[in-house]
């Protein structure tokens, strides 16, 4: 089943309590929806949210709230009930904002195409956190509560590690001689993983930022622009071929493919507030969400996830949004 949201996908987020999913697009409009397994989607919001490209969507506040990202280097935020303008910062950055990611429930962290990371209070709407961390672009952060550490990968090959607490960069690692795409940690805050633009999954020690510890290069040689924490040893990953796998950390191994979302590179993963539906977003213009349960069914545990494909024939698992 292809249906089309009317241009290319750039991030989308869920909700943190509701069933809502939306969905940041190449021509600066917001999509919102509400999606249900016992009824068609129903658009709620479709908002004009920046002049240029909204590359990156949040759900702040509760869920009351949606904060997006853009190359015209505002950061906005609109009412999840009405779409009205709650906020805008003009010059959120001096370059292009590129990435959004939760820190607290008061915070939020935004990266840019020039390395520059800000931490934001978003009562007070003001910068409470800068780093100048990388020489390119952000493309992926997320955040340790237990140590209050931000973690961010970027295209100049580097991960870094930036200590809230201090305001300081606090560790970054050897060049790794290739894109650094995606990151989350796992096995109970031990272990970083990094996706990479050739394939490979980089491990790091957590404390031991400097090199990697170990490295995973059994996935077809496809970038990894996403990567979603599935539990302490699993990760879902998505490939520049379409292909979303459910991958085993130490041990390292692709466990099975369970979905294609086209033949076009996944830009984007995450899971619904209750884990219950996978989303994810491509070049082909379609959002789609795959249901975690089917997918792991009890017929499936001991042959491992069914490849689900994105057609006529996996309606019963899939749920497509159409502009």
């Amino acid at each position: 089943m292809e249906v089309n949201l009317g241009g290319i996908p750039f991030d989308l987020d869920f909700h943190p309590s509701e069933q809502l999913v939306a969905a940041g697009l190449i021509d600066g409009n917001l999509l919102l929806y509400r999606y249900s397994p016992n009824a068609l989607p129903q658009r709620l919001l479709k908002v004009r949210a920046h002049s240029e490209s909204c590359r990156a969507v949040r759900f702040i506040n509760d869920g009351r709230a949606i904060l997006t990202g853009s190359p015209d280097h505002s950061i906005l935020a609109t009412d999840v009930e009405t779409g009205s303008v709650i906020a805008r910062l003009e010059d959120a950055h001096d370059d292009a904002v590129n990435r959004l990611v939760n820190v607290t429930s008061e915070t939020i962290a935004s990266g840019d195409d020039n390395g520059c990371i800000k931490v934001w209070d978003t009562r007070q709407r003001s910068c409470c956190n800068s780093f100048e961390a990388h020489e390119d672009y952000i493309s992926d952060m997320t955040y340790s509560s237990d140590s209050m550490k931000l973690l961010a990968t970027s295209g100049d090959g580097t991960l870094s590690v930036c200590n809230l607490r201090r305001n300081k960069v606090h560790a970054r690692s050897e060049f790794s001689e290739v894109e650094l795409l995606s990151v989350v940690i796992m096995k109970n805050g031990r272990k970083v993983i990094c996706g990479s633009q050739t394939g490979t999954l980089l491990l790091y020690s957590w404390g031991c930022f400097k090199d990697c510890s170990d490295r995973f290069v059994d996935l077809s040689q496809n970038p990894v622009n996403a990567l979603l924490k599935l539990d302490e040893d699993r990760v879902v990953a998505a490939s520049e071929s379409g292909l979303i796998s459910l991958v085993g950390v130490l041990p390292n191994r692709i466990i099975q493919p369970i979905a294609e979302h086209s033949d076009y590179p996944v830009e984007r993963l995450a899971f619904s507030h209750d884990k219950k539906y996978l989303g994810s977003i491509s070049h082909d213009y379609m959002l789609k969400l795959w249901d975690m349960d089917l997918l792991q069914s009890s017929e499936n545990v001991s042959n491992g996830p069914a490849v689900v494909a994105a057609g006529a024939s996996a309606s019963d698992n899939l749920f497509a949004f159409m502009d």
